[in-house]
C-alpha cells in the first residue's frame, strides 16, 4: 500500500499541477474560443461609393481610407451626416489600402505598391512615403508600434519612426491558421480584424496571435441596402474616448455603432 502511495502521489501531484496552470491560463483569456453577436446602437450614413478599405476615429471625426485605382483616397467625415469634410486624392497608379492615425498624423497603405504615405492629420500634407517588402491591407496601432497586415495570416509590428519591421506574429484559432486577414483597429488590447471575405471580426492577442473571438456580424445590412450592389464588411473604428465601436463595408449605404453580445 505504501509503494502504491508513493508511485501514485507525485503522479496526481504532478497532473493537478498542470490542470491548475492551464485553468490559470485559460481564466487569464476569458474570451477564448467565445463568439459575439452585435446590437445596433446607431445608424449613419455612408458614402456609397466609397470603397472603405480603413478606417479609424478620434477628435469626434471619421477618418476614411478608400481604394481603386483612379479613385483612391483619404477622407475626414462628419460622422452624424456623412458629409466629407475633407479630401486628398491618390496618384492614380495607387490602390488605396489601411489606415491609421498616429499622433500627429495619418499613416496610409497602398495594395500592392509597397509604398505607404504619412500625412499630417490636420492638413492632409503629405509628409513622407516609406516602403514595406509585402502588400499593404490594414493597419492600426497600439501606441508604440504599428501593426500591418498583408491578407495572408501574419500581422507586423512596425517602428513608427522607422517602419521598420520589429516583430510578427501568426494567428491561428484552435491551431488552424486564419488567412484574409483584412482592416485592423486596435480595441482595449486587441487586434480587431476583418477576415476577407467573410462577414466575421476576428479579437486577436497581440502577443500570441491567438484569436480569442469572433464576432459574427451576418444581417448587418438589410435586403433594402441591397438594392445596389454593395461588397465585403470592412472597416472598424473605435471611439478611446467614449467606447464607442462603428463598422462599415464597401459601397455600404451605412454606417453602423454596435455594442457586442455575447452569443448564447
Amino acid at each position: 500500500m505504501n509503494r502504491f502511495l508513493k508511485l501514485f502521489i507525485p503522479g496526481f501531484i504532478a497532473i493537478s499541477a498542470v490542470l491548475f496552470v492551464l485553468f490559470y491560463l485559460d481564466s487569464k483569456n476569458p474570451d477564448t474560443s467565445r463568439t459575439y453577436t452585435y446590437k445596433v446602437i446607431n445608424t449613419f450614413p455612408h458614402d456609397r461609393e466609397a470603397f472603405t478599405q480603413g478606417l479609424a476615429f478620434e477628435d469626434g471625426v471619421l477618418y476614411e481610407g478608400t481604394g481603386r485605382y483612379g479613385r483612391s483616397a483619404l477622407h475626414k467625415i462628419e460622422l452624424e451626416t456623412g458629409n466629407v469634410l475633407q479630401t486628398r486624392k491618390l496618384p492614380d497608379e495607387f490602390f488605396g489600402e489601411g489606415i491609421t492615425v498616429y499622433g500627429d498624423n495619418i499613416i496610409q497603405l497602398t495594395y500592392l505598391s509597397k509604398i505607404g504615405f504619412v500625412y499630417k492629420k490636420d492638413t492632409f500634407e503629405l509628409l513622407r512615403e516609406f516602403n514595406y517588402p509585402t502588400a499593404g491591407w490594414g493597419i492600426t496601432n497600439d501606441g508604440k508600434h504599428l501593426i500591418m497586415s498583408d491578407g495572408t495570416l501574419k500581422l507586423y509590428f512596425l517602428d513608427p519612426k522607422t517602419f521598420e519591421q520589429v516583430r510578427q506574429i501568426e494567428v491561428y484559432d484552435r491551431g488552424i491558421s486564419v488567412w484574409g486577414l483584412n482592416e485592423l483597429e486596435y480595441v482595449e488590447g486587441q487586434i480587431y480584424a476583418n477576415v476577407w471575405p467573410t462577414e466575421r471580426i476576428a479579437r486577436i492577442s497581440p502577443e500570441t496571435g491567438r484569436v480569442l473571438g469572433w464576432i459574427d456580424m451576418k444581417g448587418l445590412l438589410t435586403q433594402q441596402d441591397y438594392s445596389r450592389p454593395v461588397d465585403v464588411l470592412n472597416g472598424i473604428a473605435y471611439d478611446k474616448e467614449n467606447g464607442r465601436l462603428f463598422v462599415t463595408g464597401k459601397f455600404w449605404p451605412k454606417l453602423f455603432e454596435i455594442k457586442l453580445v455575447p452569443a448564447k
